[in-house]
């Protein structure tokens, strides 16, 4: 059934939570939600004058790059972003264009970052998701607030969370695979490493010392090798856009790589998954995929 989707259904309401977890989560099925977030007062409040005066001067944490990719593969190894401390409003001066820079950045810690840093602002959302919580039994283990540039980019990979990713300002662009998707899609394992910045301004990619190295996925969705992975050609990609409103449901162990527009505004709620089936189905398909690949 998840192979057969060819495009993203569309709700117009928020579901019950019996509803939901039937027609969605058990099946581990994607939509788009339409009319669950506009009752936040987010939607008309997160302008960057309000931002500004909010959060203003506090030090907040932001990923920076050379290149927009944080979390993803360069040069043979799996890069991590410098992760730097800065008064917020510095960082909006450069989303702005009021500073230029030659770097690219993005709010995008994922500790619960909304509540870790921005608590000012979890009064303009919400602190769950009322209709999630029910269905699953339980909160989200983060809320995550997301910012910045239209060069930032999240390379494929998926995550063991049942996800909400509700758009606040701009536009989110996604690229899906569902799980099924897991023998067309190569893993590599990578040294990690981050991004440091030298003294002249420019990056360096320094090795972080004595970690395992990492499964990553080397391939761009957007432009694959299809000479050095032949079998991502049998992959069946859906691509979504996520507009402000609008709150993406990403089930468990889907394949997801994001785009945005400049300035996009996002808050996503991270619930555990359940170890049940699904996750024994994935394990088992990707024990094969991987013992078909040595033989």
């Amino acid at each position: 059934e998840l192979g057969c989707l060819e495009s993203i259904p569309y709700l117009d309401r928020p579901p019950s939570p019996l509803e939901f977890y039937r027609e969605w989560v058990s099946p581990n099925k994607p939509c788009i939600i339409r009319n669950a977030i506009s009752h936040w007062p987010a939607l008309k409040k997160w302008t960057s004058a309000y931002l500004r005066e909010v959060v203003g001067p506090k030090v907040v944490s932001v990923a920076v790059t050379p290149n927009g990719y944080a979390d993803a593969v360069f040069q043979d190894h799996f890069v991590m972003p410098e992760e730097r401390q800065m008064p917020f409003m510095d960082f909006l001066d450069i989303v702005e264009k009021k500073v230029t820079s030659p770097n690219v950045f993005y709010v995008q810690k994922q500790c619960s970052n909304l509540t870790e840093e921005f608590p000012e602002l979890v009064c303009d959302v919400q602190p769950d998701i009322p209709w999630m919580s029910e269905a699953l039994g339980k909160k989200p283990d983060a809320v995550n607030f997301w910012l910045g540039e239209s060069a930032a980019v999240t390379s494929l990979h998926k995550d063991h969370y049942e996800n909400l990713y509700c758009v606040v300002y701009g536009e989110k662009y996604f690229l899906l695979h569902p799980p099924s998707d897991r023998p067309f899609i190569p893993y590599e394992l990578y040294q990690p490493a981050t991004y440091h910045v030298s003294e002249d301004g420019s990056f360096e990619i320094v090795d972080e010392k004595n970690a395992e190295k990492v499964p990553w996925i080397p391939l761009d969705p957007l432009n694959p090798d299809l000479e050095l992975y032949p079998e991502y050609a049998q992959a069946k990609p859906l691509q979504c856009t996520v507009k402000a409103g609008e709150m993406l449901y990403l089930p468990s162990l889907w394949f997801h790589h994001v785009q945005q527009s400049h300035g996009c505004i996002a808050v996503n709620y991270w619930y555990d998954m359940e170890y049940d089936i699904k996750y024994s189905y994935y394990q088992l398909l990707d024990c094969l995929t991987n013992t078909v690949k040595m033989l």
